[in-house]
């Protein structure tokens, strides 16, 4: 019997390939937590996901996003846009979860109504799974500017905390009285605000917050402390306990490199230091220092190039673990024509 169903089993999932023509199935989660599939072929790329999921939700500005997946119980890796998707997912299902990889810096500089919503989805997803945190004040803030979008000027009753939370406004733990009552009153004052200038005056006071847009990942330092690496548009900061302790801008790096659990970056001589300064952080294992090493080398291409440049890897050195970054498109390409499609500019 259990030969039988075995046999049916398999003559079933021929058919099913057969009849497909080497398709396979994306099941893809996007930022408002529905789910939809996309059918492509077995070759296709992660790009070529990316581009169908963007063309799916008529988003414009595509290059500001990525797709997450799980590996090896990291939720949080990005599928590689230049490499096979049957070559990252080894076995089915192919799950993957739409977001925002780079966050811009200046919301107002978005062209796209669509990607500006995407992008204030993403930062309430942060908020509600508390990547992202912040003060009371600044939650009723935030959370008035999302009933004003999601609800339009309703006046008739006040907003409490299952309101709230069915519109994922701010996490059910912050959702006390006395904030559902400042929120509600500061809900008021925007009434008359459509929901894209709703939107948008959430995106310019959440890009307030101090690690808005941050990929964190954490280390130890050279005393062997605890410590969290905040890589983002302006460059890396290093926090301990919640407090920022240090801040590198781009202009500052000169050289981003790891070797096995070692992450080094060196900087530029300062005003009192005549000689360049090199950094390094240790990370908990290999894999996590590559993942900080390409995070922070393709946020610095996206927000610092002119255009996007390749990774050499050192002459006389083997090949393992190649040193390829998912990037597309810089900034300024896209700033310069936002329009163009994506195979012409890359």
């Amino acid at each position: 019997m259990r030969e039988s169903l075995r046999r049916l089993a398999s003559e079933e999932d021929c058919e099913r390939g057969a009849s497909a023509g080497g398709m396979r199935r994306v099941r893809v989660e996007l930022l408002d937590g529905e789910f939809i599939n996309v059918d492509l072929h077995r070759k296709a790329k992660g790009s070529d996901l990316l581009d169908k999921v963007c063309q799916s939700l008529d988003l414009v500005e595509g290059d500001y996003f990525g797709l997450l997946h799980q590996q090896r119980g990291d939720p949080r890796v990005w599928v590689d846009l230049n490499r096979r998707l049957s070559k990252t997912f080894r076995n089915e299902p192919w799950d993957v979860r739409l977001a925002v990889k780079f966050y811009p810096p200046e919301p107002s500089e978005l062209q796209d109504d669509g990607t500006r919503y995407q992008l204030s989805l993403a930062v309430r997803r942060d908020l509600m799974e508390g990547r992202l945190r912040c003060s009371d004040i600044t939650y009723a803030v935030l959370a008035s500017y999302i009933a004003q979008a999601e609800l339009g000027d309703l006046t008739t009753t006040p907003l409490t905390a299952a309101t709230l939370t069915d519109l994922r406004a701010a996490p059910p733990r912050v959702l006390t009285a006395a904030l559902c009552e400042d929120i509600d009153q500061l809900y008021r004052r925007h009434q008359g605000q459509t929901p894209a200038q709703a939107e948008l005056n959430y995106l310019e006071n959440a890009k307030k917050i101090p690690l808005y847009g941050a990929e964190l990942h954490c280390a130890k330092d050279s005393e062997d402390v605890d410590i969290v690496l905040a890589v983002c548009a302006n460059g890396i900061s290093v926090y301990r306990d919640g407090v920022q302790m240090n801040r590198f801008p781009w202009a500052k790096i000169t050289k981003i490199s790891y070797n096995k659990r070692l992450y080094t970056l060196k900087l530029r001589p300062s005003e009192f230091e005549p000689f360049e300064t090199q950094l390094a952080f240790k990370l908990p294992a290999t894999r996590a220092c590559k993942k900080l090493w390409k995070c922070s080398v393709e946020h610095h291409i996206f927000f610092r190039r002119e255009s996007v440049v390749g990774v050499c890897r050192v002459a006389g050195l083997p090949a393992f673990g190649t040193r390829r970054v998912s990037c597309r498109r810089t900034l300024r390409q896209l700033r310069a024509n936002t329009t163009q499609p994506v195979s012409a500019a890359a």
